[in-house]
This record gives structure tokens, C-alpha cells and sequence, in this order.
């Protein structure tokens, strides 16, 4: 690394006295940079202000100056640093941040005091967003429950185009004939038909302030799931009451217009509104998304979870649904409910499809 790009790693006070020189460019990233990181120091080269002018500036120079992904942490960096979230509820403040998960996030926690005029742009804001994940996560989310659905039940007398021809080839391998190197198949199998649907899903997600970005992955998750006819799915979100948004499941930017973030954990209460709703439990997928911090009742949870499992219901607790890196989480009690044969970990957006194939075929989860 270079002196000049060391300078900027370290900020202009590294060289009180100037002895690198910054040219044009370099400059002003280290401004902005400044601007930023040295905001708690006495004498500051520049900042944002409570000026909307300045800070679009600012937002529009880290987007020339830095790579997507710098700029997505900068972002971050400036709500907690610099207090941008108030500034966010102008409607011109927002449409110059770069939109992503994180920024809806941000949005969905400042909608009880957002004011009117910001409203219909945080709506652009969050669609935006919206429809590009499910550009990018919908067709390999239908496709893995799909095929998941349809080797969960096997068809033993299907139709030509019905015939699962890897199963079928396996099977009667033993028929094999070598004078005419094929195989005669006796018996076909073919992948499973019903008219209802095959299993039921609840996504059951925590949103507390923590948990946002899981929360935007799973209103994104659930309304794919909610298009597949073989699949009835519903999405209940949770703080210390609970709300049943499976109606909303049709447009995920309504569903997240629903979600209020913020607020205390009750996940027992949670279980027991999602019991209700459960009426066919071994046919019951429940993905519990929390960091399993308890604020409610802890003992009557785990017994809750445990008369769950019992039922028969598959239940899965992810610890996020995120791309955000190794989460926050209680592990006291994820090893009680591992002791149940529940299992507890982080998944990537990108592995939820995998994840949901693999609980619709009944396969451990653990690992």
C-alpha cells in the first residue's frame, strides 16, 4: 500500500504536517472520509452538518469515490455516527442514498415517525429494493421446493412425462441387459401429484431492531412461498405482540410496510400463536427467525418448543437470514433447544432455498 493510501487509512492526522500531499482526487475522499470517522475529534477538516444540500454532496461523492460494497458500510456507519436517520425522512435525502437491505431496514424503523411527504418516497425506496431480490432469490427459492415437493411423494403408476427417471434407473439396475446395454424397467416411479397443498410453512420472525435485514429476506422468502400453490405458508412477526401478516403476503412491500421494528422479544408468545395456527403438524415446516434473546417467559418457551417438536412439527430456528456475518445470539439457550433436536444457525439468503428443500424432504438439518 502506498504512502498516499496509508494516509487516507490513518486520516490527515497521521501527517500533522502535510508531508504527503493528496492530490485532487485523494483529497477529497480523504474529506469525506473525515467528514465520517474523525466527526468526535476537536478540530474536524469538514462534516456533514444538519444541512440536506451537504449531505446529499456526501452521499454522492462516497458513490464516485468507493466501490457498492464500501458504500453500503459507510451508510451504516453514518446512521450511528452522524445521526443521518433523521435526515432520512426528507424525501430528498432519500432518494440520493443507495438503496439496499439495510436502507429498508432503516426505513421500516423510522415509519411511525416518518413524515407524510417522506412516506411515498420510502414506498419507492423499499419497492425498489424489493423487486430486485426477487429478481435475484425467486426462481432458485421455487425451484428447490418444488423439486422438494415433488420427490417428497412418490407416484407409483405414473404418467409418461410424471416418470422420475434417476429413481427409475436405480431401481432396476438389477435388470440390467447387457446384450442390449439398457435397462427394462418393472417398475417405474414417478414424482407425486396432490391437489392440496403438501406442506404448510410458517416463517415466524422477530422484529426487533436487530433483526431487520432478516426480517426484509423473509417478507421477500414468504411471498415467493405464498405463490406456490403445493405450499400454504404464513408469516407472523413478533415483538412483545404479535401480528399475522399472511394476508400481506401477496405484495412484500405491503408485508414490510406492516412489519414495525423496534420494540422487546417475546418468542413464547410467538410459539403459542403459531400453534394455533398449526393443523397439520408433520406436515408442518416452522422457521423460527431470532436471536433468541428472551425478554418473555424462557422456561415456558422451551416447553412450548419441545410440544412442537413433539407434534411432529419440523422446527428450524435461524439465527439470521441475513448476509451481515456471524450474528448476536443467546447460546444458553440455542444448546437447550439443540438438546430437543431442535437445531440453531445462521443461514445466507443464498442457502435459504437449499435449506427449505432439505426440511420439506425430512433430511437433519444439524449440519
Amino acid at each position: 500500500m502506498n504512502t498516499t493510501r496509508w494516509k487516507l487509512v490513518l486520516g490527515s492526522a497521521a501527517d500533522a504536517a502535510d508531508a504527503v500531499p493528496l492530490p485532487p482526487d485523494y483529497g477529497r475522499m480523504d474529506e469525506v472520509l473525515t467528514a465520517l470517522y474523525d466527526g468526535d475529534k476537536a478540530e474536524r477538516k469538514a462534516g456533514l452538518g444538519g444541512s440536506a444540500p451537504r449531505v446529499s454532496r456526501w452521499l454522492s461523492d462516497i458513490r464516485t469515490y468507493f466501490p457498492t460494497e464500501v458504500v453500503a458500510v459507510m451508510q451504516q456507519d453514518a446512521m450511528t455516527r452522524l445521526g443521518l436517520n433523521q435526515l432520512l425522512l426528507e424525501p430528498e435525502i432519500m432518494r440520493t442514498v443507495q438503496a439496499d437491505v439495510h436502507l429498508v431496514g432503516t426505513l421500516m424503523s423510522l415509519s411511525r415517525v416518518m413524515p407524510q411527504k417522506a412516506k411515498s418516497t420510502a414506498r419507492e425506496v423499499i419497492t425498489k429494493v424489493v423487486r430486485e431480490l426477487e429478481q435475484k432469490l425467486a426462481n432458485p427459492l421455487r425451484q428447490a421446493v418444488q423439486g422438494a415437493l415433488s420427490r417428497a411423494v412418490r407416484n407409483p403408476r405414473p404418467r409418461y412425462h410424471e416418470i422420475d427417471w434417476g429413481a427409475t434407473i436405480k431401481a432396476n439396475l438389477k435388470h440390467y441387459q447387457a446384450a442390449h446395454k439398457t435397462v427394462i424397467p418393472e417398475r417405474l416411479v414417478g414424482f407425486g401429484r396432490r391437489g392440496q397443498a403438501l406442506k404448510e410453512i410458517v416463517l415466524c420472525v422477530d422484529q426487533s431492531g436487530s433483526m431487520a435485514s432478516s426480517v426484509v429476506y423473509a417478507g421477500v422468502f414468504g411471498a415467493v412461498l405464498a405463490s406456490l400453490k403445493a405450499v400454504k405458508t404464513h408469516m407472523v412477526v413478533f415483538d412483545t405482540a404479535v401480528v399475522n401478516l399472511s394476508e400481506n403476503l401477496r405484495d412484500p412491500v405491503d408485508l414490510l410496510f406492516g412489519v414495525q421494528l423496534g420494540g422487546g422479544t417475546d418468542i413464547n408468545l410467538a410459539l403459542g400463536y403459531c400453534q394455533q395456527l398449526i393443523t397439520r403438524p408433520t406436515d408442518t415446516i416452522l422457521v423460527l427467525i431470532t436471536d433468541l434473546y428472551e425478554g418473555g417467559n424462557e422456561r415456558e418457551m422451551i416447553k412450548r418448543a419441545a410440544s412442537l417438536k413433539a407434534a411432529g412439527v419440523n422446527i428450524v430456528v435461524l439465527l439470521a437470514l441475513s448476509d451481515d456475518g456471524a450474528p448476536s445470539f443467546d447460546r444458553r439457550v440455542a444448546e437447550q433447544l439443540a438438546a430437543l433436536g431442535i437445531p440453531s444457525f445462521a443461514c445466507t439468503p443464498a442457502r435459504f432455498p437449499e435449506l427449505m428443500a432439505a426440511a420439506i424432504q425430512g433430511q437433519k438439518l444439524a449440519a
